[in-house]
């Protein structure tokens, strides 16, 4: 027995409300099924959060938000920009809780990014989900292996969560040093 139209399988996708409401749009769609388009602009809003919030922690990872923005202008869609809140990461000040925060970031978007893929596949749309996996699931599975690595190297040389620093931090930032000249 299929399922109506209208209703859906619970999911964490991040949906774009606003995507429901607009009509037939003027644009060329390329073959973009609605609820595809409406999850992209949903992830794409996930993404420049967490642009947001790493750029409260001094890092930055614009270029993957662009290029979903891109991918959908691409295809047709349009994105429903929304009010993004002030990052609530300000209070980390240490090496320790700021790896924590971006690992669990990065685990969110990824499974974000394969409940996309899964749902593009169902919509009968295989490019959008061949370029989730490609473009935006791949690097993100190897800098969550990198940042795992790193993070369990944090703690094995006793990194601390609080702001008093010491020889892990020294350690890790003078092999960061190494590893960018």
């Amino acid at each position: 027995m299929a399922e109506p139209a209208g209703k859906r399988l619970k999911s964490s996708l991040p949906l774009c409300r606003a995507h429901r409401s607009s009509g037939a749009s003027s644009r060329a769609r390329h073959n973009l099924p609605a609820a595809v388009e409406e999850a992209l602009c949903g992830v794409s809003s996930l993404l420049w959060e967490g642009v947001y919030r790493l750029q409260a922690l001094a890092l930055k990872q614009q270029d993957e938000a662009e290029a979903m923005l891109a991918y959908l202008a691409e295809r047709g869609g349009t994105y429903c920009s929304k009010d993004i809140q002030k990052p609530g990461c300000e209070a980390v000040c240490a090496l320790l809780p700021a790896l924590e925060l971006l690992l669990l970031q990065l685990k969110e978007e990824a499974s974000v990014m394969v409940e996309l893929s899964q749902l593009a596949r169902e919509q009968g749309d295989p490019h959008t989900s061949h370029v989730v996996k490609n473009v935006f699931l791949g690097p993100r599975v190897d800098r969550l292996k990198l940042l795992g690595d790193l993070l369990t190297s944090a703690r094995r040389v006793g990194c601390t969560n609080d702001q008093t620093g010491g020889f892990g931090e020294y350690i890790l930032n003078e092999l960061q040093e190494e590893l960018t000249r």
